[in-house]
């Protein structure tokens, strides 16, 4: 039963092998005390994905094709990828392209309350064993003005990040209210992190005081 499970902390937490390019993942699992590696996978292409997916499953299948990715250059470790993505309704918004589609999607996004969904995959390089979730933010962002537009567009700020804004720098000034987890929208929902690795422990009968 859930209110059993025995409650871990990150520094007894097996390490983990961070499968992202993301300085904002990494950051976040280290503020938070985890114990990890970083590999880099490579490219995603998205296009080899089936069309028409949902966007919660359009990122955990990224976030899957990204750990089988690194997977595939070890023999062991505990793998932990994951794959960030706005949408509205089903409509998917991933990274801008460039300046142009960065406010294409900031005028789809803003005035509105959208999604910000993360997918996070936990995977065994040994024994293929794998573990994905998501956690869904709602965020309702105030409407912009042509010249706030203009002013964000211009830092760059939005390069990099699903829905063409970070909320962790300047994105905030824009929204005027966050339900759910705020590290889901930076790129790495701890609360649900702790919740796969507390399951994942409980499943394989793991003892958490012993690392690996």
């Amino acid at each position: 039963m859930t209110q059993n499970r025995r409650e871990n902390s990150p520094d007894t937490y097996p390490n983990l092998i961070l499968a992202s390019a993301s300085p904002r993942r990494a950051a976040i699992l280290q503020e938070h005390g985890f114990n990890f590696t970083v590999v880099f996978p490579p490219e995603d292409d998205p296009s080899a994905l089936p069309a028409n997916l949902q966007p919660a499953d359009f990122a955990e299948a990224l976030s899957i094709q990204k750990a089988n990715a690194v997977a595939q250059k070890l023999n062991d470790g505990l793998l932990l990828s994951g794959d960030t993505v706005a949408a509205l309704g089903n409509e998917i918004f991933g990274k801008a392209t460039d300046r142009e589609d960065a406010e294409r999607i900031l005028r789809a996004v803003t005035a509105v309350t959208h999604q910000v969904i993360t997918a996070l995959t936990l995977l065994d390089a040994k024994t293929g064993r794998t573990m994905t979730r998501h956690a869904t933010t709602a965020i309702t962002m105030r409407e912009l003005t042509d010249s706030e537009m203009s002013d964000y567009l211009s830092t760059n700020a939005w390069e990099g990040k699903a829905g063409a804004y970070g909320i962790q720098d300047h994105g905030d000034a824009f929204v005027e209210k966050i339900e759910g987890s705020f590290t889901n929208v930076v790129g790495l929902p701890i609360e649900l992190l702790k919740e796969m690795l507390d399951g994942w422990i409980e499943e394989s009968g793991f003892d958490a005081t012993h690392k690996v």
